[in-house]
């Protein structure tokens, strides 16, 4: 799935994942007998460029956020390869194959941003020693250099150096966010998963984080994971969106075609139920009918079809294949047809 560039070269991308599933089992009875499995991720195949953010979209419940902590091994993935390169002319090193102390060593270069900043923050820890403990795990600083170090990063993202000293509810939403980005930070990382990382906030507040994520992808070349639901959020930050359905992906492309053209039915539910700013905006609102089918036992065929205003018997009978453009867009959808 890496790009050919103009010059002839075949670029490599910081991340490219395959197969990647995670399964919840289900077990009951006296002897915890195993008897089937939530299967919150089935299979995703994408890469990730560097310097790039890519958006996974979706229903809640869709598998967004278990595949970004999946990628991260803050939660055992079931099957799969995440192919991570630090640099382009790197070897390939498969992240979900790494013992833990392998691990440790990456995690330099993953970092997350959790959804509630309140949650995610040591209430009886103070934000420098929340933001400086990583550097002090891998004996990166300490005494007066890590100070100074904490101190830049509170600077990086917006806040005074002087609230080392302060404690998490001392702070308000946005403040806290921001010292969870700092946290994110302080390893200099190449991948940040943001895990809803504006949602929990004020519309104000969203865009003043957004535009503080952009600033420091521009100026430290990070490569985003963005997890969200608010599509006016994800169009505004991506350069490619994947929309998530049950666990697979089901359309995938730039930014820019997915929002102005997409293909699959579902996408076209999502971005219908977009609000639109203007009233003299007229759109057709796609309603879906009945509820997201159990992760436990999915539809046979395709899983969109007991919802889709498109499905034919084919669909109930067979899973559709993938369907590529020349330009990146990817569909899943037997009554679709991508252009060249």
């Amino acid at each position: 799935m890496s790009q050919t560039k103009a010059a002839g070269t075949v670029s490599r991308p910081l991340l490219d994942v395959r197969g990647l599933k995670k399964y919840f089992p289900i077990r009951k009875g006296l002897f915890s007998r195993h008897v089937g499995d939530v299967k919150a991720v089935d299979g995703l195949d994408f890469t990730l460029d560097h310097g790039e953010t890519l958006s996974l979209v979706g229903e809640s419940g869709c598998g967004k956020t278990t595949a970004g902590r999946s990628l991260l091994r803050l939660i055992e993935p079931t099957a799969g390869e995440a192919l991570y390169r630090a640099r382009p002319q790197d070897d390939a090193v498969d992240l979900l194959s790494l013992s833990a102390e392998e691990m440790r060593e990456q995690r330099k270069d993953l970092q997350i941003i959790f959804q509630d900043p309140f949650a995610s923050l040591n209430p009886r820890i103070t934000v420098g020693n929340t933001v400086g403990e990583a550097l002090k795990v891998h004996g990166i600083a300490t005494g007066r250099e890590l100070e100074e170090r904490v101190a830049q990063l509170l600077q990086k993202v917006g806040l005074r150096p002087d609230v080392a000293n302060r404690f998490p509810h001392e702070f308000s939403g946005g403040q806290r966010q921001r010292v969870g980005i700092a946290r994110a930070l302080a390893l200099h990382p190449r991948l940040i998963v943001c895990d809803e990382a504006v949602s929990a906030l004020d519309v104000s507040v969203q865009a003043q984080v957004i535009n503080l994520l952009k600033d420091l992808q521009q100026e430290f070349g990070l490569s985003y994971i963005f997890i969200a639901h608010d599509l006016s959020v994800v169009r505004y930050i991506s350069d490619r969106v994947a929309v998530m359905y049950l666990g697979r992906i089901v359309e995938m492309g730039p930014a820019d075609q997915i929002f102005e053209n997409p293909q699959h039915p579902y996408t076209q539910a999502l971005l219908s139920a977009i609000p639109r700013a203007n009233p003299a905006y007229r759109t057709t609102r796609i309603r879906l009918e009945g509820d997201v089918p159990s992760p436990i036992r999915p539809p046979a065929g395709c899983h969109f079809h007991p919802r889709c205003r498109l499905a034919t018997e084919r669909c109930k009978a067979s899973y559709p294949e993938i369907q590529r453009s020349n330009d990146g867009h990817m569909v899943r959808c037997h009554e679709v047809t991508l252009g060249e």
